[in-house]
């Protein structure tokens, strides 16, 4: 489905799921339909599963949002006592559009829990109740945290249908069936014009594990050893720590210091502190490789965008060169919570981290120009689809090691992806099957509805 088709139907205010491989536009769809909700008076609510993924876009997590806290499921009671919060229920309350991005990592015990919450709230039996409900995401990216040492053991529950296993993937949850979900399985590339990458991406998607991993070791031993690589994608925490913290004492020179200032209210301010990709505190030198983590198409960076600090302006405002070769001074930025319309919380900071090593989980959402990834490590199928789409072309890959398990991926993803395909053409036919100005009719029909 192209993007446009997709908007109509968004507006149209269908549940709906927007799928699709990395650098198809989810993102930026959904940025575009937020901000025509906001254009038209209609109260949206902007949520994702993981913080870092929720920052992207200026929203919180889903957990936060909804009052669900650290729970995976909540009983009759549990949900009583979770909208006590007089600010929980005013914000559900005012919701007519919930959008929730990164929906793969959310188990179906929490999609239900959230469901149940918003029902009571809204005192209303309909799914979610009655809010349009936009779902993003791709399952063949990094699954839900389970608390299990055996993640595989417990996703094999049947295809869109309720499971006793409350862990699965939102699509096993008995509500998903009821909201009536159109799927819109985007398929253009915006991210990578590279076709071998391509190739091998969907050789992963399609669960193609020797063929994808011949085609990138036949690349691999060809190409010229990369002469400039800023990033280093690791799966481990640690070795990002540590690269950064050696990397940054190996230069002689001054340290510049970056406070992270938080203003509004104390407790949104600390979750939005540590869900951002931002450090709390940030120190520079000239030299330093660095990696921008805000979308500023004025200021002509994006999140990714790597270079290297080479001076210092006035204020102390560090001076990055891209590896594009632009030349800018980094002023401090905001990452803000928004509710009616408001600002709850922020922090501002300088939208810089180090980047001489990332974790491979902290990478969604980027688009990287040159990468050194070491999957020797992998401990989760869809670590290394993740890392490898980061990457604009196999030009910019330098690859230190890979295990089996990064050719990987979930077989129930599989089985979905083959589905939502399905239900992508039956949604995309039926758009065309309508005429401009019916279409036109509906989308101005849910304007209106919202509106009351």
């Amino acid at each position: 489905m192209k993007q446009k088709e997709a908007l109509d139907i968004l507006k149209s205010g269908y549940n709906t799921f927007l799928t699709g491989p990395p650098g198809s536009g989810k993102t930026f769809l959904l940025n575009n339909y937020i901000k025509y909700l906001k254009k038209n008076n209609i109260a949206v609510s902007v949520t994702a599963s993981t913080g870092i993924a929720a920052t992207h876009m200026g929203g919180v997590t889903l957990h936060s949002w909804s009052g669900l806290g650290i729970r995976d499921e909540l009983d009759d009671s549990e949900v009583k006592k979770a909208c006590e919060r007089g600010y929980i229920r005013k914000r559900i309350k005012n919701t007519n559009v919930l959008i929730i991005d990164e929906i793969s990592m959310i188990k179906a015990s929490q999609f239900e829990a959230v469901n149940k919450i918003c029902q009571y709230i809204k005192r209303n039996p309909r799914p979610f109740g009655g809010m349009q409900v936009v779902c993003s995401g791709d399952f063949f990216q990094l699954p839900p945290v389970y608390k299990t040492e055996k993640p595989a053991d417990i996703i094999q529950g049947e295809l869109f249908k309720p499971s006793e296993n409350k862990q699965g993937f939102v699509t096993e949850s008995a509500i998903w069936k009821k909201m009536d979900m159109k799927i819109c399985y985007l398929d253009e590339q915006f991210r990578t014009k590279d076709k071998k990458l391509t190739t091998i991406l969907n050789y992963i998607r399609e669960n193609k594990a020797e063929e994808s991993k011949k085609l990138l070791f036949d690349y691999h031993d060809n190409a010229k050893e990369l002469k400039k690589v800023l990033t280093k994608l690791y799966t481990h925490n640690i070795d990002v720590d540590s690269i950064n913290y050696t990397e940054l004492g190996k230069i002689k020179g001054k340290e510049y210091k970056y406070q992270m200032t938080p203003r509004g209210n104390p407790v949104v301010a600390e979750i939005l502190k540590k869900s951002c990709l931002a450090p709390e505190k940030l120190i520079l030198k000239e030299g330093a490789h660095v990696m921008f983590i805000k979308n500023n198409f004025e200021a002509g960076y994006v999140n990714g965008t790597q270079g290297k600090v080479v001076g210092f302006a006035a204020a102390d405002l560090p001076v990055v060169l891209t590896q594009e070769g632009k030349r800018i001074t980094v002023t401090y930025t905001d990452w803000t919570i928004e509710e009616e319309n408001s600002v709850v919380a922020g922090i501002s900071q300088i939208p810089l981290r180090l980047a001489w090593a990332i974790t491979v989980h902290k990478s969604q959402g980027m688009n990287l120009d040159s990468a050194e990834i070491d999957l020797s490590r992998c401990f989760l199928a869809g670590m290394g689809y993740v890392a490898l789409s980061r990457l604009k072309s196999l030009k910019g890959l330098k690859l230190m090691g890979i295990n089996n398990l990064a050719f990987q991926v979930n077989p129930l993803a599989l089985e979905v992806d083959k589905h939502f395909r399905k239900l992508s053409k039956e949604a995309s036919s039926e758009l065309k099957k309508m005429s401009s100005g019916d279409i036109s009719k509906r989308q101005k029909l849910f304007v209106k509805y919202m509106n009351g």
